[in-house]
């Protein structure tokens, strides 16, 4: 019988289709395990797609790159190369930790599963579900069926939602596990509301209400879906980030306040000041930004699809709604901004993410690697 020993550091290869200098959900949740990893004593092996500006190292872990390619309008992608075999039989982890894999993490999934190497795939971006948004029909359901194949190749996948558990599980793969994200409460914190901001934001009118966006400025989110409220008088809609639809937004939404891309101390204190955060992203497999703006006390009105349903308690936390649809958007604004328990909305909000922790999250992980591995080991002793 296999004793799964909790107390033994792991040798984790890290193997992720996005990494710094791009800043993204993959990214983020890459470093958060790494910098937890390091406090934790666990040796790791990063291997990320290479870019202009790419670290050779992180926290003293060694960063081997392969070359990427940019899929028109979504994310670069890792190429695999046969070198990354002879390097993960050398660095001999005991679980290879999959990010958002596609390209690269397929090829090192098949490896893995010759070599008999466990494997943990983390399922964290609808690629299919952004091919659609862009009319590409037949990518999307040949990408569906290729990150089908990919899962289903690997020992254990982590889907961030219910709602992305189900997707997967309808495109035949098995063992899924939900795993959410950690979050910052210390950057996202209702007292890093600042008056002075807001005043700044409003400008001569202080009435109004300020309603606020954070993230990549693209057109799978779904963005210009809230010209309906840069249209209201009694609204400053206030968006943060930046990205390839950015000139089109500002002439789409003339009288919303871009701020550009923040981050640190300085996000928190945007995400803190908004009486009211949305999110139109209809391809969200978690949404990281909306759990943000709960962190901060702010009530959210989402999309009732994805990621955003496990997060928004409706009437709760917040209101889940089409966001596709104006007069939807609107009253939802407007039923959220006369409500008479706002304020215990606000509570309730923070209070909904208050036990996620980063290090709560990635402690939920090395456990399920180390199921994994214990997994693994005795069918390899029933094989045997």
């Amino acid at each position: 019988m296999i004793e799964i020993d909790k107390a033994r550091a792991l040798r984790i290869a890290v193997v992720t289709e996005a990494f710094l200098p791009q800043v993204n959900g993959v990214t983020n949740s890459v470093l958060r395990l790494l910098e937890y990893c390091k406090v934790q004593g666990h040796e790791v092996l990063i291997i990320a797609p290479e870019s202009e500006g790419a670290p050779t190292h992180y926290l003293d872990y060694k960063i081997k790159h392969v070359p990427s390619i940019a899929m028109k309008k979504l994310i670069p992608m890792g190429v695999p190369r046969k070198y990354l075999e002879p390097l993960i039989e050398g660095f001999a982890p005991d679980v290879i930790h999959l990010a958002s894999p596609i390209f690269l993490g397929h090829y090192v999934a098949r490896f893995a599963k010759k070599s008999g190497i466990p494997t943990v795939s983390v399922y964290q971006t609808d690629i299919a579900g952004f091919a659609r948004h862009y009319g590409l029909t037949i990518a999307h359901n040949t990408l569906k069926k290729w990150v089908a194949r990919i899962h289903q190749s690997t020992d254990l996948t982590l889907a961030p939602s219910k709602w992305a558990r189900r997707d997967l599980e309808t495109t035949g793969v098995k063992n899924v596990e939900i795993w959410k994200r950690g979050v910052d409460l210390v950057k996202f914190d209702p007292a890093r509301r600042d008056e002075s901001l807001r005043e700044n934001i409003r400008g001569k009118d202080s009435g109004k209400l300020i309603v606020g966006y954070v993230g990549r400025l693209a057109n799978e989110k779904r963005i210009d879906d809230l010209a309906i409220l840069d249209r209201q008088a009694d609204i400053q809609l206030v968006i943060v980030g930046g990205g390839p639809a950015e000139a089109r937004l500002k002439r789409e939404l003339p009288n919303a306040r871009f701020v550009g891309y923040q981050s640190g101390t300085e996000l928190g204190r945007y995400v803190a000041s908004f009486d009211i955060f949305v999110h139109t992203g209809k391809h969200e497999t978690f949404c990281q930004a909306i759990q943000e703006a709960l962190a901060a006390g702010v009530p959210v009105i989402g999309p009732d699809t994805g990621g955003p349903v496990d997060l928004i308690d409706h009437g709760i936390t917040g209101l889940l709604v089409d966001t596709a649809d104006s007069y939807a958007l609107l009253e939802a604004v407007s039923t959220l901004r006369s409500h008479s328990a706002f304020d215990l909305m606000q509570v309730a909000a923070r209070r909904s993410v208050e036990h996620r922790t980063w290090d709560y999250i990635n402690a939920q992980l090395i456990d399920y690697y180390r199921q994994t591995i214990a997994q693994v080991a005795r069918k390899g002793e029933l094989v045997a």
